[in-house]
């Protein structure tokens, strides 16, 4: 009775595609969280050179990049974390680029 309490009690193994979804949520995560930071500073109210709007970008990127840390354990499996997180900043760096362009009113 003893050794099936002390196996209940005891740690579960952490999963091996944690890993993969742990290091996908903080490296993408973080690329993501820049370019939607980025994406507010040129698209959002006034452009880049709105008054006091630096500041507000630099810290939009800690909520962001956090949240999809924290999001990236409901995938299925690590490779499909990396495959949307890494989808997801091409395009998000597509529309800053875009944003970015002269080309654009």
């Amino acid at each position: 009775m003893a050794d099936a309490s002390s196996a209940r009690n005891a740690p579960a193994p952490i999963r091996p595609d944690w890993w993969s979804k742990g290091v996908a949520g903080v490296i993408l995560g973080f690329a993501l969280a820049i370019a939607m930071a980025g994406l507010f500073a040129w698209i959002g109210p006034g452009g880049p050179a709105a008054v006091n709007k630096l500041q507000f970008v630099m810290w939009l990127v800690v909520p962001i990049w956090l949240g999809v840390a924290s999001l990236c354990f409901l995938f299925r499996s690590g490779r499909q974390a990396w495959l949307w997180l890494g989808g997801a900043n091409i395009l998000a760096h597509t529309a800053l680029l875009a944003a970015r362009s002269p080309l654009l009113p």
